[in-house]
């Protein structure tokens, strides 16, 4: 036998196994137990309120994050999966990118599209791909978002 460790450690083992004490352990029992009073005290329409603020809290950072870091390929791989075909994906995602709307979703954009032309989803991506000007004023304040 060697005296190398595991290289699963046993749980509560690890490096980043935080030291809990009782002390913190009660702690941590005592600020969940106030929320729990917290919440109990809010209406249907207030818990649904805090629930929406708290993904929107959430899903912040993963949005930005998309936005920052999406690619033509990543969008078009996007759009073969919505069930638009491989040539008809280039054609919408470089009339997006022309746009300006790639950090929106090319999906995304789609989907809007089509619900403001009344078309299914491979209808709006040959609409985008024969006329990049349905894409203007797509994202503008009062356009369906």
């Amino acid at each position: 036998m060697s005296d190398t460790p595991p290289l699963t450690p046993e749980p509560g083992e690890g490096p980043d196994t935080p030291d809990v004490t009782a002390d913190a352990s009660a702690e941590r029992t005592a600020r969940m137990d106030a929320r729990v009073e917290e919440l109990a005290r809010l209406s249907d329409e207030e818990l649904k309120a805090r629930f929406w603020e708290l993904t929107r809290q959430m899903m912040t950072p993963v949005v930005d994050l998309a936005r920052t870091h999406t690619s033509p390929s990543i969008e078009r791989s996007v759009l073969l999966r919505m069930g638009i075909d491989s040539v008809s994906s280039h054609g919408v995602v470089d009339a997006i990118t022309e746009a300006g709307l790639l950090g929106k979703g090319a999906g995304h954009v789609v989907l809007l599209v089509g619900e403001r032309h009344g078309l299914d989803v491979r209808e709006a991506a040959a609409r985008i791909a024969a006329d990049p000007g349905v894409l203007t004023g797509l994202f503008e304040k009062g356009a369906a978002q």
